[in-house]
């Protein structure tokens, strides 16, 4: 199967703002006081949704479950979809991100007019403390069946294993921090770290403080048969790692900010284009505030139309 999906599901940042609750383990994300940061939030989410219009990516945008909640725009971190028809939601580390979840997904999407066979609803390890925070935890090789997991207060191992049990997935767990050191703050979600593409992986390795994770990680995307693109740490903090590769009738095409463009240089603009063409996004309010990117902001559909 394809690692690229066809299409993507968008929620509307209608409550973006500030929110405490995830900065404590998001050291992305920054408190601006403008008072028009919603619009402006708006504005960008309007402006990927043109992009992805201009590629030939299928889209699908849905109204928050929840109006008020500020990180709404991020919606792949509370459910995902597999291309056997199963749509998965996730136990989420904080009470602000759960109030996004709607357990009515599998009808909504159904609504829309995709084939939903089975609802998997591991939300219920939030009451043990497990965590795992859909395609923002696992970064997956859907290909071979493989999620890739930078541990953190909102990514626990336990969560990862029954993951990997309900889909019959091989788990790559590692450890990475803002500065590559032990003593650093982990990195909040893996999809910050790392991006798979169909033949190629952009990972930041200087991100893991263990050498061996990092000899983990290269080894298995090697035999995955991936190109593997390495960043800087500097580039990491600049949403490099955050991007997603999507396929459509027009071509392969690889959506990251402008903030990552930027960041690239020109051996590794030339590498990533070998595998699709850059489609560059402005969302900087999004970044600072949300502390996410673009492939944050999308939730990958791999569901067949009915």
């Amino acid at each position: 199967m394809s690692t690229a999906a066809p299409a993507v599901i968008l929620v509307r940042p209608t409550g973006f703002g500030h929110d405490p609750q995830t900065a404590a383990s998001n050291a992305f994300q920054r408190h601006l006081a403008d008072a028009d940061v919603r619009d402006r939030a708006s504005a960008e989410f309007d402006g990927l949704l043109e992009a992805l219009g201009h590629c030939g990516i299928g889209t699908t945008v849905l109204d928050p479950k929840d109006p008020a909640a500020p990180n709404a725009v991020f919606p792949n971190n509370w459910f995902s979809t597999h291309d056997d028809g199963t749509v998965l939601l996730y136990p989420m580390c904080t009470p602000s991100r759960r109030a996004e979840r709607d357990h009515g997904l599998d009808r909504t999407l159904a609504r829309e007019g995709y084939r939903v066979h089975r609802l998997v609803d591991l939300s219920g390890m939030e009451r043990e403390g497990r965590y795992l925070e859909g395609t923002g935890s696992l970064v997956i090789d859907r290909a071979h069946r493989t999620a890739y997991a930078a541990l953190s207060p909102r990514t626990s191992e336990r969560a990862l294993n029954t993951w990997c049990g309900a889909m019959g997935g091989h788990q790559v767990p590692f450890l990475a921090t803002m500065d590559g050191t032990l003593a650093a703050q982990p990195v909040y979600h893996t999809n910050v770290v790392m991006s798979i593409g169909e033949g190629f992986a952009v990972v930041c390795l200087e991100a893991m403080p263990y050498p061996v994770d990092r000899e983990d990680v290269r080894a298995e995307l090697e035999r995955a048969g991936k190109e593997v693109l390495p960043i800087t740490l500097d580039q990491m903090h600049r949403f490099v790692g955050n991007l997603l590769q999507l396929r459509s009738p027009g071509g392969s095409f690889i959506l990251l900010s402008t903030t990552a463009f930027a960041a690239l240089a020109p051996h590794q603009r030339h590498r990533l284009e070998a595998h699709g063409q850059p489609v560059p996004v402005e969302v900087p309010t999004i970044e600072a505030v949300g502390g996410g990117s673009v492939r944050c902001m999308l939730a990958e559909n791999f569901l067949d139309r009915c």
